[in-house]
């Protein structure tokens, strides 16, 4: 399987890419080993198929690195691009839950200097304790979103 390093890789192409179509994304981890983005837009309609269509270009121009087809046969080694969570009949970790392992770690929002740096799943993963801390040093990092609506799908 992939590792968090490739997955951080894949989160800044993805970014680039959104980028280029005119959105700005917000990173934060799941709490296990995936991370999300946010995108704040007006319409929700055509998210889905949008999601789709980024996840297949980008897995078109890095092959060797992104997948962006569900079957598990397909994805060893490489990053999976989950576009069909762009739908409302999905569900995904909150951001700030707290989530159940062994060592529970929190979904957190992270900056993209961090994703940039990230040297392992070590400088992604906070404990309840660090989370409160990270909180307590940089605010909410996804507070950008809230009221945010004002980007349109190309």
């Amino acid at each position: 399987a992939a590792r968090i390093v490739e997955a951080c890789r894949v989160a800044q192409l993805l970014r680039d890419l959104l980028a280029e179509d005119g959105l700005e994304s917000y990173p934060k981890t799941s709490g296990k080993k995936g991370l999300h983005l946010y995108v704040p837009i007006k319409e929700s309609e055509r998210t889905s198929e949008y999601a789709k269509e980024a996840a297949e270009r980008l897995a078109a121009d890095h092959k060797d690195l992104i997948v962006s087809k569900m079957e598990k046969r397909l994805r060893k080694g490489k990053v999976f691009v989950d576009w069909s969570q762009n739908n409302p009949a999905k569900t995904t970790v909150a951001p700030y839950s707290l989530r159940a392992a062994g060592s529970p770690s929190v979904s957190m929002p992270v900056t993209w200097d961090e994703l940039e740096g990230c040297e392992g799943s070590a400088s992604l993963r906070f404990t309840p304790d660090e989370a409160l801390e990270r909180v307590e040093e940089h605010g909410d990092l996804l507070e950008p979103l809230v009221g945010k609506h004002d980007q349109s799908l190309p």
